[in-house]
């Protein structure tokens, strides 16, 4: 019971010193209330008990004065507006730092995802590029032993040559030379006549070796030679030089004169012996005498004029030009375009030079035996022995290169 009087007066008390103090009473009141600060202090239960006795009397003073009540209430009431105040300022200003905070919070974690983008795109970039790196050294690589196994396995061969091979072997090879070369003069010049006498030579080389199993070749080179010689025999070069002297020949032929229609056929008319006829002997007269001074003849039809020189210089030109188209046509094999060239140019030569001429009729006698040529041939599409050939010289270098090989392996 004693604590609890304690904790109920020590408000009271407080209060009353507060009110003494702020309305400056008298001195009874001011040393009742002197312990009093003390109590603030949370004495012991003990020190509370003693302080309680001289407490009681000092109790009943609030209620002697009523009129001190309102100046503490607003006094109360003002502090308690000064702590919401404080609260609310303190609560305002935590609330703001709160807001920095977060927004310092939002640009970090915004910087912090921009580095990790950029540093995952540097990532990706790095590992292309490393990966392309990669690809292109290892292409490198792959290729660099490509040509190291080529240059190996033709170091092998090379060496195979010069270790195995007999002296007969060379008279092999020069016959493929020569047969591969026959191949390129029929289809290349279409010269039938060099690439014949090429399989000849090749022949005798192979003749000279005298190796039975070397028959299907010589064979096969026979047919080639013989089929070659079936092939038409087209002197190119001498149909080229006669059209060339014929250009040149094109400048002297004397152009024709103007063509004129035949004159009507006119009758001669003689004076009569009779003297009844003496009006019509009279004009036969008149007519005879006028005659040596005028002559007056009849033609029906079209009359072709001269050329001018200008037009005689175009002639010149595309006659020339015709023949040069032959001569193209010639080393093309272009029968038709051939014939048709010659044809155009002698029917211009027919009818714009002379015909009574005889370089113009040495002239167009020429051009038509030129267009009676054949510039046409069908040629053999391959030769039969130029693979047996090859095959032959291959078939005989592998089986020098496989003992090489055995010997490397259980090294």
């Amino acid at each position: 019971m004693t604590d609890k009087k304690t904790n109920n007066e020590n408000p009271a008390d407080k209060q009353q010193s507060a009110a003494n103090n702020t309305n400056k009473q008298g001195q009874a009141s001011a040393k009742a209330q002197a312990p009093k600060p003390a109590a603030e202090k949370k004495p012991t239960p003990e020190k509370q008990v003693k302080a309680e006795q001289p407490a009681q009397p000092a109790a009943a003073a609030p209620a002697s004065q009523p009129s001190e009540k309102p100046g503490g209430s607003k006094t109360g009431a003002i502090a308690i507006a000064l702590v919401i105040a404080l609260g609310a300022g303190l609560y305002y200003h935590g609330h703001q730092q709160t807001q920095t905070q977060n927004s310092q919070m939002a640009a970090l974690q915004q910087e912090v995802s921009q580095l990790q983008s950029q540093l995952q795109s540097s990532l990706k970039t790095s590992q292309q590029e490393t990966l392309s790196q990669v690809n292109s050294s290892l292409q490198r690589t792959e290729t660099s032993i490509e040509q190291q196994e080529k240059s190996i396995t033709g170091l092998q061969m090379a060496l195979s040559e010069m270790k195995g091979r007999r002296p007969n072997d060379w008279l092999l090879a020069e016959a493929d030379y020569l047969v591969k070369m026959a191949g390129r003069k029929l289809w290349l010049e279409h010269d039938t006549a060099s690439a014949t006498i090429l399989l000849e030579s090749a022949d005798h080389r192979i003749a000279e070796l005298n190796d039975p199993s070397l028959t299907p070749i010589r064979q096969a080179m026979h047919t080639d030679i013989t089929a070659l010689k079936a092939v038409a025999r087209i002197d190119r070069d001498g149909l080229v030089l006669r059209l060339t002297s014929l250009q040149e020949e094109i400048g002297k032929l004397p152009l024709a004169n103007a063509i004129l229609p035949e004159a009507e056929v006119v009758e001669t008319t003689e004076v009569s012996t009779s003297v009844d006829d003496w009006k019509q002997n009279m004009m036969t007269s008149l007519k005879n005498f006028s005659d040596h001074f005028i002559t007056y003849r009849q033609r029906d039809g079209s009359v072709i004029p001269l050329l001018t020189p200008k037009q005689d210089f175009y002639l010149q030109e595309n006659i020339k030009s015709k023949l040069e188209t032959a001569i193209k046509s010639v080393y093309r094999e272009q029968g038709e375009l051939y014939i048709t060239s010659l044809a155009m140019a002698k029917d211009w030569a027919e009818q714009f030079y002379n015909m009574d001429d005889p370089a113009v009729q040495s002239f167009i006698a020429t051009l038509e035996a030129l267009g009676q040529e054949n510039i046409e041939a069908d040629y053999p599409s391959k030769l039969q022995s130029q693979a047996l050939i090859t095959d032959t010289i291959s078939d005989r270098l592998r089986q020098q290169v496989k003992p090489l090989s055995t010997e490397e392996n259980p090294a």
